[in-house]
């Protein structure tokens, strides 16, 4: 549905939901807010690239559970449409499969829809000024995701490859052998499905 409205010196919208309520909720909430605008809303994931192509929104919020394509693979599809799209999940399930996939193939922000408006809004704001929004109940989440997928001695290669250090920095700072930070790597990067150090930091966080 297309609300009609062009504003340009508001965050733009799009919003993916399928449950009326919610959606009627979020667009009675953006409607009393000076930065926000919904320029087009949908119910199921098969009309969502669509949408985006013509409206072209600042932000997506969206949520995971939905008729059609899911919200995962919505996700990946806006990102090989447009790298820069920026999406904020809003989602009933807090697993930790579903944290870590969104924010794996590119969402910006995972907020729940048991939270407060005030944080979901939040959310879109940091979300269309380039940042990344993560509750602390959702980083809590993504932390017991990681420590059963990583050894002890993975998150500590990781940690360091998120303060930039170097493989060979790495392997002396712990000493260890180069070849063995290498391979520690390999693991991280298969277990988180990362294909780089960038993407490995960002699925951690």
């Amino acid at each position: 549905m297309d609300t009609g409205t062009q504003t340009t010196d508001k965050i733009r919208l799009l919003l993916v939901e399928d449950h009326i309520l919610m959606r009627m909720g979020l667009m009675s909430a953006t409607q009393i807010v000076p930065d926000m605008v919904v320029v087009a809303e949908v119910n199921n994931g098969n009309e969502v690239l669509e949408a985006f192509r013509k409206h072209k929104p600042d932000v997506v919020l969206l949520d995971l559970r939905l008729p059609g394509m899911d919200g995962i693979q919505v996700i990946r599809a806006l990102r090989k449409e447009s790298p820069e799209a920026r999406i904020v999940v809003l989602s009933s399930y807090a697993g930790g499969d579903d944290i870590n996939q969104a924010i794996q193939y590119g969402a910006s922000a995972y907020v729940l829809k048991s939270m407060s408006l005030k944080q979901v809004l939040e959310a879109v704001r940091v979300v269309h000024f380039g940042g990344q929004y993560i509750p602390p109940e959702i980083r809590n989440r993504l932390k017991q995701h990681l420590n059963v997928h990583l050894s002890a001695r993975e998150v500590e290669v990781l940690q360091l490859i998120a303060k930039g250090r170097s493989n060979k920095e790495i392997a002396s700072e712990l000493g260890i052998v180069e070849g063995t930070v290498k391979a520690h790597i390999t693991n991280i990067f298969s277990k988180l499905k990362a294909v780089d150090r960038a993407q490995a930091i960002t699925i951690a966080i």
